[in-house]
């Protein structure tokens, strides 16, 4: 059971892997530019395990900042994972003890790939979430641990290398948009995040812009459910 749900799983993370190996070498490299060796690294990705977070950190721990201004800055960055949660109860429903640790590993891509991937027929729902989002963490890990390492023997210019991670958003969302059937929620995320950084600014648009965009959908669950209910009898019946 957990061998199918593995190989099930590892195909979907692949996009993720790619964008976090290299994402994760950004941070490493960036740490170790600033005197934190790679086991800072290693051990910040598996207890923090939060790319933007992360990245954040590095000017937090150079500039000796308190524990309440750590604190207020982590909730104001990661606030997002709120929405997150509430949005896939009833995809983490029935996961019993593995539900801890799916909550911990949830990231944005994590995320993403457990609300849009289907679990395959026969394949245990807890293991196939979780293998994805172990999956993921490993690639972090490994990015993050080998970036660290690599920065204390190269020496390079590193402007421009967080960019990886707004790629790897770019990738994933040309990837859902091509295998979605249904793009109502997909535009009305970009036109609520648009709208929201116009009205609000960069700081606070992704908290308005993750309320804006619950509100709307929650509003909409029933015809949005109502659509894949008949497409998915129309794909029944063009195979009957």
């Amino acid at each position: 059971m957990k061998s199918k749900a593995f190989r099930s799983a590892f195909p979907h993370t692949l996009p993720v892997m790619a964008g976090y190996l290299f994402l994760g070498m950004g941070f490493g490299i960036l740490l170790e530019s600033n005197g934190y060796s790679f086991i800072w690294a290693f051990f910040m990705s598996i207890f923090i395990y939060a790319g933007s977070m992360q990245y954040v950190a590095i000017d937090l721990l150079a500039s000796g900042a308190s524990l309440i201004s750590t604190a207020i800055m982590t909730l104001m960055i990661q606030v997002r994972h709120l929405f997150y949660g509430l949005s896939i109860i009833d995809k983490y429903k029935d996961t019993g003890k593995k539900k801890l640790l799916l909550i911990h590993e949830l990231t944005d891509e994590t995320y993403s790939l457990v609300a849009t991937t289907p679990v395959p027929d026969g394949v245990d729902k807890g293991w196939f979430y979780l293998f994805i989002s172990m999956l993921d963490h490993v690639y972090w890990i490994i990015g993050c641990t080998f970036g660290a390492l690599f920065g204390s023997l190269v020496n390079f210019n590193t402007k421009g290398v967080d960019f990886v991670m707004t790629a790897l958003f770019i990738v994933i969302f040309t990837d859902q948009w091509l295998n979605s059937k249904n793009h109502i929620p997909a535009i009305t995320g970009v036109i609520c995040s648009v709208i929201c950084l116009l009205l609000t600014g960069t700081e606070r648009f992704i908290i308005n812009a993750m309320l804006s965009i619950l509100t709307i959908l929650t509003l909409l669950r029933k015809p949005l459910e109502e659509h894949m209910e008949r497409e998915d009898q129309k794909g029944d019946d063009s195979h009957a």
